[in-house]
């Protein structure tokens, strides 16, 4: 097992653009899985403790937290994108590891993650504004 802080440490001295793919693919999937394990807890307080869960409800309206949300939903366009990216680089054309074509699909799935997440963004954000600045 290797020690955590070389482990780091190098993460952050690499800067190859599939390291920086992988790491992004790493930080989107551990954020999913937190919202997931977080949803899972707050919803079974519906049964045992609904005032715990009316709590929980508020916090998720604040501000941070929508903000939040809508980061998440791009991490989920991501994850997702890159995962497709990796299946068909493994199972059906692993060719494409080649540098030049395995570089040009990371940034494909950046581009398609970003533009399939800016029609949710823009309804995501006008109900931040709306609950948030002007008072709806």
């Amino acid at each position: 097992m290797s020690d955590p802080k070389t482990t780091f440490t190098g993460y952050a001295r690499y800067r190859a653009t599939g390291q920086l793919a992988f790491l992004l693919h790493r930080i989107t999937g551990l954020g999913i899985l937190l919202f997931l394990l977080i949803h899972i807890v707050d919803t079974s307080f519906v049964y045992f403790a609904p005032e715990l869960y009316d709590h929980a409800i508020q916090i998720y309206r604040s501000l941070p937290f929508m903000i939040g949300e809508i980061f998440l939903v791009w991490a989920v366009f991501y994850h997702g994108f890159n995962g497709l990216r990796i299946i068909i680089f493994d199972l059906w054309k692993p060719e494409w590891w080649e540098k030049d074509i395995a570089v040009k699909s990371v940034y494909w799935v950046l581009v398609l993650s970003i533009l399939a997440w800016l029609p949710a963004a823009f309804i995501m954000g006008k109900a931040v504004i709306e609950n948030h600045f002007l008072g709806g």
